[in-house]
């Protein structure tokens, strides 16, 4: 796997092999360890371009730590969907949320358009078409685009293109592929995996919206035990756990709504962390199922790829996959 490192027009400079860790649907950035020595070789300045071609893989430099008791520097930066998290997609005036309609490459065109100038494009292939879609108000952008694509059943997929006069970064929402009888992770595939199946997660969330006091508006909202949410309790006692959300001035529908989307996050729910050193062996996007399984504990899971960290030390580049918790 080449990691590049190119000028802030994208003209290729060189191929890097310092220690780097690209964390892409989490953190989504990226931190490259350069020795005192090694410094000397390239021109890391903040706004150069790092990617591995035809990957998502990559971002633009924008911090330079220098330490001297360790003798080295630290590169710094967002990775692409790092850059798309740091856009807000905003209501239109008067309007209480943003809305579109279209092919879904083409809503993706005109939400990045004016935004990244010549560096972020929209793929150009035909998809579905959407309806109205809704977004969330003051969603990140790429949260925008990824849950405006899985409401069609696609996902959004990010990769660095690299051309004779320099490249660009390519946003396209291409279908969400299930390989999940096809991609098992267990004891049998020989990688090493994390699992772990958190049972004692919030099921009881107090959502605390506008007003003062006794005025305040107040939502409960209760997660069963296969992980639905509703306003009907069905846990009790000792098997309770509740939390507060507290979202100043929301009103009721907007508490609900994201009340709903926290609680989510809180519940008992599957994990799976997949590493491996072969980075061919799976060919994969975050959005795409796969299934893992522990047969020492018994835990199952088949869900999205959620999150993936690519990995050089050393000249041993290993990539580590996690599922999206299973509840």
């Amino acid at each position: 796997m080449e990691l590049i490192l190119a000028t802030a027009d994208g003209r290729e400079e060189g191929y890097v092999s310092n220690d780097i860790d690209i964390d892409i649907g989490d953190t989504n950035d990226f931190e490259m360890t350069v020795s005192v020595a090694d410094w000397s070789e390239y021109d890391y300045s903040n706004g150069k371009r790092m990617y591995v071609p035809g990957t998502e893989y990559g971002g633009l430099i924008g911090d330079i730590e220098s330490n001297t008791d360790e003798s080295v520097i630290y590169v710094r930066g967002y990775t692409w969907r790092g850059l798309l998290q740091k856009k807000i997609i905003v209501p239109p005036s008067g309007q209480d949320y943003y809305t579109i309609s279209g092919d879904l490459n083409s809503c993706i065109a005109t939400l990045i358009s004016g935004r990244f100038g010549a560096l972020f494009q929209a793929s150009d292939k035909t998809t579905v078409s959407i309806t109205n879609y809704q977004f969330d108000r003051y969603c990140t952008l790429v949260d925008g685009i990824t849950k405006m694509c899985e409401s069609a059943g696609y996902k959004l997929v990010i990769r660095y293109i690299q051309t004779d006069t320099g490249g660009y970064v390519e946003l396209a929402a291409e279908p969400q592929q299930n390989y999940a009888d096809d991609i098992s992770i267990s004891q049998d595939s020989r990688m090493n995996f994390i699992s772990d199946k958190k049972q004692n997660g919030i099921n009881h969330l107090i959502c605390l919206g506008s007003g003062e006091l006794k005025d305040r508006i107040v939502v409960n909202l209760y997660a069963d035990a296969s992980g639905n949410i509703s306003q009907t309790q069905t846990f009790f006692g000792l098997d309770e756990r509740t939390e507060v959300y507290d979202f100043n001035n929301a009103n009721e529908d907007d508490l609900i709504k994201n009340g709903t989307e926290h609680l989510q996050q809180e519940i008992s729910r599957s994990t799976f962390k997949v590493s491996m050193n072969d980075v061919d062996d799976l060919n994969v996007d975050i959005g795409d199922i796969i299934s893992g399984q522990d047969y020492i504990t018994g835990i199952i899971v088949s869900q999205p790829i959620a999150h993936k960290i690519l990995k050089s030390e050393s000249g041993q580049v290993s990539i580590e996959y996690q599922l999206e918790g299973e509840k």
